[in-house]
């Protein structure tokens, strides 16, 4: 206690926050990185005029009350005020679209990675580039825009995603994280830079239309892990503190994604190692040691907060229907005056999963709450659940097909990594709300994955914490000091976890179930045009 209070009297504690999809989480840590405080603020997207999307007062509420949450603990823990921070660092979920004019108005709503609306702009921009472009990208958005004749188009100065707009709101600094960049447009790991031969191809493509702009002079400018982006304003201090408490000046560093913080969290950016990120979204992340035989669809090519190339398999649904399933369990049990905790639900129901079939005993179920490229399904989605008129309809064998349904896609895309591209993985963590009950999620992903799966007993602290971390590392980095290093030897030494072996059983009944959830995802199709 007494080292924690020492290290925010004296302004060296420094802060994380993450912008996900359903919460804004601020981590302080003091200088043994351990969290110090938290802040949380609770939000949810909205789907307006068919975008999924948050409006700017969100993002600004969410932001300010979530760092006044972290006040009000950081005040009931230690008796003392928050004045003077170390490093700050601000990362978000990841790409979407943000277009800005050259006054900084944002031009359009802010657009998700949740949005499958861009098909038209990765279907021309792929094979373009000879690169996989997936529908959330930035640069998938803008195309699109441009294709649709939007007439906002013309008059973009800039544009970001979220967290690179937080970044710039609070420093005035227009510049990107590489690992966050690698999602507004593909990057050269060799240069640590935009990659010039597509971007040039851009230009050339959209040429025609007369804009003013070049493609590079409107995106961030590209920062590696560890280098200064910049100081908090006084502008910016009175935005993400509106009492004014908060003194500016201190340093920041690049904005990042979730995916990033992720790999940081999970203490996995070095070459073989991999991440599995499991929320309202779910997605893995593997460092390659060797480029892949061809581009895929499914795989997205991304980087780790250094810039090392990464192959990613981006899912856009995971928990939110088993969070829906829940809820309904909760509504049921207070029509009896229960009162049930919500952690003590989610607990009972997920272990009854250990019970169930293997394969589900016939039981099926869709995730999709929004559209799902990595299998085929770019026009939305509907969350349904099948089942043969003969099959185990047990509660156990419910929960189970939910919590593989949650994992089927991840598992469609990383079937080619490990089975067709033959790509080699030392070690997977596991992070995220799906694993926050022991063992279930874990040994759900161990089967889907026929992989050991890891959890480390700093994994509930999550991306924020990641974020704050590299944060840290900008400010103790040694000279030559690679981000790898800096986690294993001065994050990560004597750090402890649980790792889980698939159970060849699981592995086969988790592929007896991928079979019928591929054969059977025309109706899905179906419901989506047949239910709007």
């Amino acid at each position: 206690m007494e080292t924690a209070k020492n290290a925010i009297l004296s302004g060296k504690a420094i802060l994380g926050i993450e912008f996900g999809s359903t919460r804004i989480k601020a981590v302080l840590v003091d200088e043994t990185h351990q969290p110090i405080a938290m802040g949380v603020h609770d939000w949810e997207n909205r789907f307006e005029d068919e975008i999924w999307t948050y409006s700017m007062d969100d993002i600004t509420t969410g932001l300010q009350d979530c760092y006044a949450s972290l006040v009000k603990d950081v005040k009931e823990k230690y008796g003392v005020a928050l004045t003077k921070l170390g490093a700050i660092g601000f990362s978000g979920m990841m790409h979407g679209y943000m277009p800005f004019d050259k006054d900084g108005n944002l031009l359009v709503s802010f657009r998700t990675w949740r949005n499958t609306m861009t098909g038209q702009a990765v279907k021309e921009l792929s094979p373009l580039f000879a690169f996989n472009v997936p529908q959330r990208w930035s640069i998938a958005h803008l195309y699109q825009a441009i294709l649709n004749q939007e007439k906002h188009v013309k008059d973009i100065a800039f544009f970001t995603t979220l967290a690179g707009f937080i970044h710039w709101k609070l420093t005035g600094q227009k510049v990107m994280g590489i690992g966050e960049a690698s999602g507004m447009f593909p990057i050269d790991s060799e240069i640590m830079d935009y990659d010039q031969r597509m971007l040039d191809q851009f230009d050339s493509l959209v040429k025609n239309w007369g804009y003013k702009w070049t493609i590079r002079a409107i995106l961030p400018k590209v920062l590696r892990a560890g280098e200064n982006a910049g100081t908090l304003t006084e502008e910016g201090a009175k935005f993400l503190d509106p009492t004014g408490t908060l003194e500016a000046g201190c340093p920041m560093c690049p904005p990042e994604g979730d995916a990033g913080t992720g790999m940081v969290a999970t203490n996995a950016v070095k070459v073989r190692t991999g991440n599995v990120s499991a929320g309202t979204s779910i997605f893995s992340m593997v460092v390659l040691e060797k480029a892949l035989s061809k581009y895929y669809e499914e795989i997205d090519m991304v980087t780790t907060p250094d810039g090392y190339p990464v192959a990613m398999v981006h899912c856009n649904n995971c928990t939110s229907d088993l969070n829906a399933w829940v809820n309904l369990f909760k509504e049921f049990s207070e029509q009896f005056g229960m009162k049930i905790d919500m952690n003590d639900l989610y607990g009972t129901l997920y272990r009854k999963a250990l019970e169930a079939d293997k394969d589900c005993g016939g039981l099926m179920a869709y995730n999709y709450f929004s559209g799902e490229p990595v299998t085929g399904l770019n026009d939305g989605g509907r969350p349904m659940f099948l089942r043969t008129p003969d099959a185990k309809f047990t509660l156990a064998n419910f929960m189970r097909s939910h919590l593989y349904s949650a994992l089927a896609a991840l598992k469609v895309g990383n079937d080619i990594l490990l089975k067709q591209e033959q790509i080699t993985v030392d070690s997977l963590m596991g992070h995220g709300g799906l694993f926050k009950t022991p063992v279930v999620g874990q040994s759900m992903l161990a089967a889907a994955l026929n992989a050991p799966v890891t959890v480390m007993d700093t994994a509930s602290e999550g991306g924020p914490w990641g974020m704050a971390i590299l944060a840290c590392y900008m400010m103790e980095k040694e000279e030559g000091e690679g981000l790898a290093d800096y986690l294993e030897k001065k994050i990560f030494a004597g750090q402890t976890g649980t790792t889980i072996t698939p159970d060849p059983a699981d592995v086969a009944g988790f592929d007896a179930f991928l079979e019928k959830y591929v054969n059977t995802i025309p109706a899905q199709k179906a419901a989506v045009e047949g239910l709007k």
